[in-house]
């Protein structure tokens, strides 16, 4: 007996035919679906202690959010996300102004945001800015995950080393009184092991971690950085512990040149490897990719995209698996993956002046198929298929911007947004319903975000942040 049974929807299956059954059917049992097909068809096959009627909604995957930063929830505009200013923001905030209350609202709100925009899988490194990890200690990365976990939705944690040269200060509360501590590499390298042990595959494998090491960049000597000579040693103790560990290797800022020294500097590709960004690759990085099977998330809102393109048709030509992110939530960007999929399409489109670019099927793919492959988790989610994890989105399209209700798949990836999702099933497990959050209390949520970044600028002095940027009003360009 089933457990639920989705009938008479639209369902957009991504199996590997690419069906679309107009009057489709899911049944589901525990965890896991165990057949999609005709609604008529299932019924007659499939008593269940629950029916969905998805009448006028579309039936498909979850979708995948490849790249996005713990923390930056409660940052967002923060400084009018202006460049410098908004990054040391970051690092102060993630160093010695955040709290453990600060990491688990944030998580909560993160993981409310992408349940209601119908994300039901995410990568969030945990912290950002210019790499700044909070990994001086696991509690950190342990409210994260246990706010995730009770959203219900997956999650992978990317945590990693800050960048060099060490020891990193951070700071911890204790109420009013912050005590600072000089952390070394072993240090963050141990909280990392420490964070894989405890919370990989847990939650019935919907809490995952991910091991992360800042990108070196060719120019590393003009940047005032350390060399590749002095940064190997460190770089090969991060993958050699992602490999050992079987957990995703990932990076965040990839640009010309610097996927040439992850390769020949680090030894940093391969097939569990997933690089974001990736702008401006070179034909030589795109064949290297090809060649190492490794995956690129594409992150087409992200300020560096404005700054470079990743040259994603190129990239897909060559055989190079390709997965979206949204780079969220801040400082100007949200988790809503239908948003990224439309500025994807655009983006390319307008650099090539050809609008056959990138059409709405391999964008959904790349939010979904090709996500979960990117991910390694291809055989578990990413399309509805029998034996594949529950994981599905109901998006009501009976509104006036997705009618006429033709073409589905098209209404989809050009003209819905993260608001038309009604139903969000995770694990086999109704998480949303209606619009409505059924695992946590979404005012609470709120809430607690609101006090716990009013507490943050108090603790930092960066309230001052929050207001209005020189010629912010009647100017073609505010002040930078």
């Amino acid at each position: 007996m089933a457990d639920l049974l989705i009938v008479n929807g639209t369902v957009i299956t991504m199996d590997p035919t690419r069906r679309v059954l107009e009057r489709g059917a899911a049944a589901i049992e525990g965890c896991r679906i165990v057949e999609v097909g005709e609604t008529d068809a299932l019924v007659g096959r499939h008593a269940a202690s629950r029916v969905i009627d998805a009448t006028r909604k579309v039936v498909m995957p979850g979708l995948i959010d490849g790249h996005a930063h713990a923390g930056h929830g409660l940052v967002k505009t923060l400084g009018g996300g202006r460049g410098e200013l908004w990054y040391r923001a970051c690092e102060q905030i993630y160093t010695v102004g955040s709290t453990e209350d600060y990491w688990r609202a944030e998580a909560l709100l993160s993981a409310v945001e992408r349940l209601k925009c119908g994300t039901t899988c995410g990568v969030s490194y945990l912290g950002g800015g210019d790499d700044i990890m909070r990994t001086d200690d696991p509690a950190y990365g342990t409210r994260h995950c246990e706010a995730v976990r009770e959203v219900g939705i997956r999650n992978v944690l990317a945590v990693g080393v800050c960048r060099p040269p060490f020891p990193k200060t951070f700071g911890r509360w204790d109420g009013a009184a912050r005590t600072d501590a000089a952390i070394s590499f072993e240090r963050q390298l141990e909280t990392c092991d420490a964070l894989i042990q405890t919370w990989h595959g847990g939650a019935n494998g919907r809490v995952r971690i991910a091991l992360t090491f800042p990108v070196q960049h060719p120019t590393a000597a003009e940047r005032g950085e350390a060399p590749v000579e002095a940064v190997r040693p460190l770089a090969h103790a991060v993958r050699d512990l992602a490999r050992t560990r079987g957990v995703i290797f990932t990076q965040d800022g990839h640009r010309n040149g610097s996927l040439t020294v992850a390769h020949e500097g680090l030894d940093l590709l391969g097939p569990d490897a997933l690089f974001s960004h990736s702008v401006n690759l070179t034909a030589e990085e795109i064949a290297l990719c090809a060649r190492t099977d490794t995956k690129i998330c594409h992150n087409p809102s992200a300020n560096i995209s404005i700054l470079g393109r990743c040259p994603v048709p190129e990239l897909l030509d060559a055989g190079v698996t390709v997965m979206l992110g949204s780079d969220g939530t801040a400082p100007d960007r949200g988790y809503d993956m239908f948003r990224h999929m439309w500025q994807c399409m655009h983006y390319h489109r307008r650099h090539f002046q050809d609008t056959s670019y990138l059409p709405p099927g391999k964008v959904l793919e790349m939010a979904t198929i090709d996500g979960a492959r990117a991910l390694g988790l291809e055989s578990e989610i990413g399309s509805l298929e029998a034996g594949k994890k529950a994981d599905l989105i109901l998006v009501d399209m009976f509104k006036p911007h997705l009618y006429p209700m033709n073409m589905p798949v098209y209404r989809i990836a050009y003209f819905a947004n993260g608001a038309d999702v009604d139903t969000v099933v995770v694990d086999g497990k109704l998480l949303m319903e209606g619009r409505k959050v059924l695992t946590v209390n979404e005012a609470d949520v709120l809430e607690f975000a609101q006090r716990e970044t009013e507490a943050m600028l108090d603790r930092t002095g960066l309230r001052d942040l929050t207001g209005f940027p020189p010629k912010f009003w009647g100017h073609s360009r505010y002040l930078v």
